[in-house]
């Protein structure tokens, strides 16, 4: 990523544990020449081979000039030589690559305009493919430096870890400490081994790290299973905890600063792959209350507006919006009329305002935020962030003569402490909802065999490569029913998942949609009241 920085080429990353769904629907957008790929991943003890994902997603992409095939496990079955890729395809393993350098050419950094494109990040896919969104080098870099800086008091004496995958951005953001001459620990593998809950404590012992970031659901984990790091570790170094992904609980906040040392500022935080960056940040010097992300982030003018007016409503609920430009503002998105795409996204619901998409609550007297989930259709559990369209994709192509319909999002209610993925499914006319149909959908246990997913998404009878193998486990929905009641929609035949997910989520928001069938909806809460 770096070196693509410094050349003026154009980075994107995709997490080794997407399928190969997962990845073309993103990739083949932005029509890539040169891929970097693992041959296997290490996770949880266990490795795992790439080479048949890679494979097929090198027949994917047809832009493609250059392949280099990263060794990260010793043996991967099949081998380099035994992918098969066109004639004008070059593949090299990383090391080939690497002496194919000239020795002893200074390094020299492209000199580009502030616009310049730098990363690709990808939205969600709520609305069909996911958007591949573009942010400009210098944007992101001095948004990010604000918040390392000013924000988390990161300096040249500085260790960061925080925990995270290649897709997502807080990959970006920690990478960009680099330019406060911080210290980066880059983490691989299961946060749980081999030393169990304490293999990242130990590691932030041992490596002294002053700046651990991580997920809610990480802490959520320490914390339900009695883990007190600083009962056995030295973690007297450690200045700050960062959380992100998903709102962390009142009683985590308590938990965290017993389980390590009380001089931690514990900076619950929040902004998106939208911005690549915080709306709501840290602050060494400010206090903080149980549940709230302790203020807005300099400079950011971010407020609550009622979803339906986008008037002000001051301690209340509402839409989180930015009323003024900020430095990382997207420069567009990637492909034909981008830029109206672009601006359709984050500027038509309220005039030549950003909505980003939040539910939120500010409170006058401590100006921290309150996250109240997602106002779209975006679904984010243990933080993993996609969109109902890819869940959908996977009902098309494997349960099309089945399930005649479909609508899926993700519940929160005030004492959950994680999004729980919902699916209801409308059965086609003479097939039955079963529990064998519901575990076909979810796929929860890997299927036996390593062959790719069959392309023609024919239904195999001995094996079926669904929900977790095509996108990731991360997809898998917790509940899987049948919508008696059939599935909402608009007049004009818009699916209403927000309207779902607020019923789902027991949040009382007003919402304007035009509902063709209301019956559906009163089904939905009957069902939500019978299952609380």
């Amino acid at each position: 990523m770096l070196a693509a920085a410094a050349i003026g080429a154009i980075w994107t990353s995709i997490s080794p544990d997407n399928g190969v769904s997962a990845v073309l629907d993103r990739l083949v957008q932005i029509e890539p020449k040169v891929l970097f790929a693992d041959n296997g991943t290490i996770y949880n003890g266990k490795s795992w081979s790439s080479i048949a994902k890679v494979v097929q997603i090198i027949e994917g992409l047809k832009t493609l000039e250059l392949v280099v095939l990263i060794k990260n496990i010793p043996a991967a079955q099949p081998e380099i030589g035994d992918l098969k890729s066109p004639d004008a395809l070059v593949v090299v393993e990383y090391e080939s690559f690497l002496s194919s350098s000239p020795v002893g050419v200074p390094l020299r950094f492209e000199q580009l305009p502030p616009s310049h494109p730098l990363y690709v990040l990808y939205s969600s896919g709520t609305t069909g493919l996911p958007k591949a969104i573009v942010h400009t080098a210098l944007g992101t870099l001095i948004q990010h430096k604000k918040e390392h800086k000013l924000h988390c008091s990161m300096d040249s004496t500085s260790r960061l870890l925080y925990y995270t995958t290649t897709s997502w951005m807080m990959w970006h953001w920690s990478v960009s400490a680099l330019a406060c001459g911080s210290t980066l620990v880059l983490y691989s593998g299961s946060p749980f081994k081999p030393h169990g809950h304490l293999s990242l404590p130990r590691l932030l012992s041992s490596l002294k790290v002053t700046h651990f970031g991580t997920s809610a659901a990480y802490l959520i984990t320490l914390e339900t299973n009695h883990v007190y790091p600083s009962a056995s570790l030295d973690l007297t170094h450690l200045q700050a905890i960062y959380s992100t992904a998903s709102p962390l609980p009142p009683s985590t906040f308590s938990f965290v600063y017993k389980a390590f040392p009380s001089h931690i500022n514990l900076g619950s935080i929040t902004g998106g792959t939208d911005i690549i960056s915080l709306f709501g940040a840290p602050c060494p010097l400010l206090p903080v209350y149980e549940g709230e992300i302790q203020c807005a982030g300099l400079g950011m003018a971010i407020d609550v507006v009622d979803s339906i007016t986008g008037e002000r409503t001051p301690g209340e609920d509402g839409e989180l919006v930015c009323t003024k430009p900020f430095p990382c503002q997207p420069l567009t998105f990637w492909g034909p009329n981008g830029e109206n795409k672009y601006k359709a996204s984050y500027f038509e619901r309220f005039d030549n305002v950003w909505h980003h998409g939040d539910f939120v609550r500010i409170d006058v007297r401590t100006g921290g935020l309150t996250m109240l989930g997602r106002s779209d259709g975006v679904l984010k559990p243990s933080g993993v962030r996609f969109g109902s369209a890819e869940i959908y994709n996977v009902l098309t192509r494997f349960f099309g003569g089945i399930v005649e319909d479909a609508v899926c999002v993700g519940r929160r209610r005030e004492t959950d402490r994680d999004e729980t993925v919902c699916l209801f499914v409308a059965m086609s006319e003479g097939h039955d909802f079963t529990d064998k149909l519901r575990s076909d959908i979810q796929q929860v246990q890997l299927p036996p065999s390593s062959s790719p997913c069959p392309a023609s998404g024919v239904l195999s009878k001995s094996r079926y490569c669904h929900v977790r193998t095509e996108l990731s486990p991360r997809h898998v929905p917790a509940i899987v029913e049948e919508a008696a009641g059939g599935i909402p929609r608009t007049g004009n035949g818009k699916k209403i998942e927000v309207t779902v997910k607020q019923i789902l989520s027991g949040i009382n928001i007003k919402t304007n949609a035009s509902v063709a069938n209301p019956e559906s909806l009163a089904w939905f809460q009957t069902w939500a009241a019978n299952h609380n």
